[in-house]
């Protein structure tokens, strides 16, 4: 998985992407102001930059010209919600504009969508027996392949970027068939089971009590 640089000085919204980042297996280092980012990409292999705007000192929107340097994607991840702020940091370089408050989910998924566009993650997953490649879309078992449907393994490939973490089935109603879905969340747990049954995940699969899914890994 990729090393990811946190920059935010709110150590609360710092310690808690850490955490995030590391129970789907990303690393990560943690700084809180802008001072130490050359030393740190100078020192590290950085793949990706979750960088807050309003830091002490340099703002990460001046922040941002080091880091662009040494050709290292950025995420902002910030208060300063305007239209304006946004449209700034696009411009300037950053993959992404995320406004605080956010969703843990919501900040993963695009953390892989930079590192895809930027071609920094690694996108075969391996699970005792499974191999998935969410690149060509293929499942194995065993070396031999599973057939899936769509749906299937775009659930699959949620879990996956969200193992670990607890996934609401309104979550995954709304990230797998959209807000305009009539169905019902038993909808999220009939594929729930298939995939179950396609990978003997009986145990992989947690269900979380009157609330959703977890894919359980050792990291």
């Amino acid at each position: 998985m990729a090393k990811i640089l946190i920059v935010d000085d709110e150590r609360a919204i710092n310690d808690l992407i850490a955490v995030n980042l590391k129970m789907v297996g990303h690393e990560y280092i943690q700084l809180y102001s802008g001072d130490q980012i050359s030393h740190v990409l100078q020192e590290s292999k950085i793949d990706l930059v979750i960088l807050d705007v309003m830091l002490p000192g340099k703002d990460g929107f001046e922040v941002i010209k080091e880091v662009l340097k040494r050709n290292v994607p950025v995420i902002y991840l910030t208060a300063r919600d305007s239209l304006a702020d946004k449209v700034h940091g696009l411009e300037i370089g950053a993959e992404d504009y995320i406004a605080k408050p956010f969703e843990a989910v919501e900040l993963i998924a695009r953390i892989h969508v930079a590192l895809r566009r930027n071609q920094r993650d690694n996108n075969e997953f391996t699970l005792d027996h499974t191999v998935v490649d969410l690149d060509k879309h293929t499942v194995t078992v065993q070396g031999q392949i599973v057939e899936m449907t769509n749906k299937e393994f775009q659930l699959l490939e949620l879990l996956i970027q969200n193992k670990n973490i607890a996934l609401s089935r309104e979550k995954i109603v709304e990230r797998i068939w959209g807000y305009d879905f009539y169905g019902d969340t038993r909808t999220v747990d009939v594929h729930i089971q298939k995939l179950r049954k396609k990978l003997d995940w009986d145990n992989q699969i947690k269900t979380v009590y009157k609330y959703g899914y977890r894919l359980e890994v050792q990291v």
